[in-house]
């Protein structure tokens, strides 16, 4: 680390740019969090991609958020310079480490790939062991001197959501279910390898059925989720109501917030899910360990890693999550269902 780092003023002018994917963006909420605390007289703006801001709208300890975007960001701050005291920058585009320099007296960033040096710029280095995400975003509070305590994800769903999702789950169920369990069978498509596959969920929901029948079973995801929704929602009738595609990101939280139970691979939702807090079973390609993801400080989580965590190079991805099998994830759902529990792993 680098540059003019600096103590942290209780009354400080802060600006967080974090232009990431759902899970990422929920990744920094401990951060931000810490931030505010840290100074709780001053004012914590936040910049993120103008898709995934909404993440983190209500929460109270964001002042104001906006959008930016890497291309928005080269025409912004030319004028009104030095308006926040500190910028922290996650990601390594050019574009918005300078737009964050231009509007702020000191600047924290990851080191990356970026070549500028400049005085008021504090730069952090990738660490060379794997670490949690949630300790990772983290490393922007050293040169403020902020330390974390609380890594709890965090979202904030309105009453007025609660209420919408309340009326959706009513119109959709003919019965109201119990226990309401959602399940997120996709990832994206970019990740397909760390999908458990529709077969295996179809398995895990009649296992269900069996020792609970008057379970009901929300389908979460996107529209280009549905060709592998839509089959399994066929099989269970009325048992199924079908969220991909038909809700806002911010809808489908506020249904996961009424679910007793979330199911899911390892994709955005499942980050929500943990914000949320609800209790949880998450599954975890080896290319990606769960270890490092899960969400902390989750007293209602049971998190499975596919057994070959450990495995070298670029077999990884070739490795099939449905490995895992059908009797582990019931395990971790009887569980669950059963009552109160601590996070635990299950291993494989």
């Amino acid at each position: 680390m680098t540059g003019a780092s600096a103590t942290l003023r209780n009354d400080a002018r802060i600006l967080v740019i974090i232009v990431a994917r759902i899970g990422d963006t929920l990744l920094v909420t401990p951060a931000l969090r810490a931030l505010k605390a840290a100074a709780p007289n001053g004012k914590l703006t936040v910049l993120a991609h103008p898709k995934r801001a909404e993440v983190l709208r209500n929460l109270p300890f964001i002042d104001q958020l906006g959008a930016i975007t890497k291309h928005r960001a080269r025409i912004m701050g030319w004028i009104g310079r030095n308006r926040y005291d500190h910028a922290i920058v996650y990601g390594n585009d050019h574009a918005l480490l300078e737009y964050a320099l231009r509007v702020s007296r000191h600047v924290v960033a990851f080191r990356g790939s970026a070549k500028r040096s400049a005085r008021k710029i504090d730069w952090l280095d990738e660490p060379n062991a794997p670490m949690h995400a949630v300790d990772h975003r983290a490393l922007v509070l050293g040169p403020l001197g902020v330390t974390l305590s609380d890594k709890r994800l965090a979202y904030q769903v309105t009453s007025g959501e609660g209420v919408a999702a309340k009326e959706w789950l009513r119109s959709h169920f003919k019965a109201q279910p119990h226990p309401l369990i959602a399940l997120q069978l996709v990832s994206f498509p970019t990740k397909q390898y760390r999908d458990w596959g529709a077969a295996n969920f179809t398995e895990l929901m009649s296992r269900i059925l069996e020792h609970h029948p008057n379970a009901g079973f929300l389908l979460l995801g996107g529209p280009s989720d549905l060709p592998q929704v839509q089959p399994v929602a066929q099989q269970f009738g009325e048992r199924c109501a079908i969220a991909a595609g038909a809700t806002t990101l911010r809808e489908s939280a506020a249904l996961i917030a009424h679910s007793d139970l979330y199911v899911g691979v390892d994709t955005g939702p499942t980050h929500l899910a943990g914000a949320l807090g609800v209790p949880m079973v998450a599954l975890y390609h080896c290319a990606h360990p769960g270890r490092n993801l899960i969400p902390l400080q989750n007293p209602r989580l049971r998190y499975i890693e596919h057994p070959s965590t450990n495995a070298p190079g670029a077999a990884i991805e070739k490795t099939s999550m449905s490995d895992i099998s059908v009797e582990e994830v019931w395990q971790a759902v009887s569980e669950l269902l059963a009552g109160p529990v601590n996070v635990r792993k299950i291993h494989v």
